[in-house]
């Protein structure tokens, strides 16, 4: 069964993997896959830093057996920005395990944290073309406040609010 987990460097070579997963659909463009190998302790240890000015949050991985699956960021408050776009939680699946229930089980846990983190209600977003993200955030209670268009982005986004 998979768990979520603080990032490890027991995982690297699955994590590798993952990302040239994201890379080769085009995401994640901006990570040199080289860099991170080379220095994957530093990698992960800079995933537990706040840099200035970003909100205070927790990083997860969700691991199952030895693998990695996805990672989860929850954030323990919204600022402006992430009030348009990015809310409270954030996660993402690795392309070859996604519809395979994953993706329901890492929200789960995040809104098992946000709820011990005293969160009563948290705030996610995605793509409006985005229909798996729209449909797991719905099996959750997501309601749909709006969707708005965000400069530089190019899809509108859902706002999706879930009562903990």
């Amino acid at each position: 069964m998979a768990d979520l987990t603080d990032p490890s460097e027991r995982y690297q070579d699955s994590y590798l993997e993952a990302l040239q997963e994201f890379q080769a659909e085009g995401r994640y463009q901006e990570v040199s896959l080289e860099e991170v190998a080379a220095h994957f302790g530093d990698f992960v240890q800079r995933l537990h830093e706040i840099k200035p000015g970003r909100v205070p949050h927790s990083y997860f991985w969700l691991i199952d057996g030895n693998d990695y699956i996805g990672r989860l960021i929850l954030r323990h408050e919204v600022n402006e920005h992430l009030l348009q776009m990015g809310g409270h939680i954030g996660y993402d699946i690795r392309p070859s395990r996604r519809r395979q229930g994953y993706g329901k089980l890492i929200l789960k846990y995040g809104l098992d944290r946000a709820k011990i983190l005293g969160l009563e209600r948290v705030l996610l977003t995605c793509d409006e073309d985005n229909l798996g993200s729209r449909r797991i955030i719905e099996s959750h209670a997501g309601m749909l406040e709006n969707i708005i268009e965000v400069e530089q982005w190019p899809a509108k986004v859902c706002r999706y609010w879930i009562h903990l």
